[in-house]
């Protein structure tokens, strides 16, 4: 007897509160993994971890200007956009290896991840990130008093 079970997000929202971001989140995760720019995977990109707190997204974008390239950071999704205008299209190409075709590519970035910078050269957008958690939310240490030292509660009546 072989039993699969499936989990909807209706039953998650049932059971769940306060994680309605998390599902949307999800949500969108599998509607994008199917779009046709990222099932194609173009334009290709690499993630690289410079170091512990900075993050570098670098998409192969022959072809493109600045111009033509606009990068949108809403919330925690980052989105790239690339539109070429149709300029080629009186050519007649023997063979067309280069893409050349608009697309759109979202990350989803941590929460206090920070676009630094974004540079083009050399056909490579570079896309530059910081990971800053403010002071207020970072882990405080706590120093430890002796008894004697802390607060007294005058016990003393008039």
């Amino acid at each position: 007897m072989n039993k699969t079970s499936t989990l909807t997000m209706p039953n998650l929202y049932r059971s769940t509160v306060g994680f309605e971001r998390l599902f949307d989140e999800l949500g969108r995760f599998s509607n994008s993994s199917n779009s046709s720019n990222n099932a194609t995977g173009y334009p290709p990109y690499n993630i690289a971890q410079i170091d512990e707190d900075e993050y570098m997204i670098s998409l192969a974008v022959a072809g493109f200007d600045m111009e033509s390239l606009d990068i949108t950071k809403n919330g925690n999704l980052l989105t790239i956009e690339g539109n070429i205008p149709g300029t080629d299209e009186y050519v007649n190409y023997l063979h067309k290896g280069i893409a050349s075709r608009n697309f759109t590519r979202e990350f989803t970035l941590a929460d206090h991840v920070y676009v630094q910078n974004a540079t083009l050269e050399l056909g490579m957008l570079n896309i530059h990130l910081r990971h800053e958690v403010p002071e207020e939310l970072q882990p405080q240490k706590i120093a430890i008093q002796k008894a004697s030292e802390s607060v007294s509660i005058d016990t003393d009546k008039e």
